[in-house]
């Protein structure tokens, strides 16, 4: 399984930014992906999951009506349009999956996690 994140940068309040998880190496058709997040001296925190086969997409309330998970099978990428952004949205981001086809809820710990793209939001 191989989770690569892209996107991240320095945005102003307010600002938006797009990341993008490129997937290889399982069957991302079939697999339920996430974003989740960790801030500076935090723990990981779950952002947002996008099921596969259509069963549904889920947002935290932090960032519920803010952001938008998407997935393209075709490319096998996982993307999150992060819309007026706080700076308590800066975290390093991951993009992570789950391949063995258990539903566990979608705040549940994914036992794949990419390297994490740096979200900076700052004026």
């Amino acid at each position: 399984v191989q989770l690569v994140e892209s996107g991240g940068g320095l945005v102003q309040p307010g600002g938006s930014l797009r990341l993008s998880c490129a997937a290889s190496g399982f069957a991302f058709w079939i697999s339920d992906m996430a974003w989740v997040r960790q801030a500076p001296g935090k723990g990981l925190e779950w952002v947002s999951t996008v099921r596969a086969l259509g069963r549904g997409t889920y947002y935290s309330d932090s960032v519920k009506g803010r952001f938008a998970a998407s997935r393209d099978n075709a490319k096998n990428t996982l993307d999150l349009q992060m819309n007026s952004l706080k700076t308590e949205d800066a975290a390093v981001y991951y993009c992570a999956a789950r391949t063995d086809g258990l539903w566990l809820g979608p705040e549940t710990k994914y036992p794949f996690r990419g390297q994490g793209t740096q979200v900076n939001v700052s004026s």
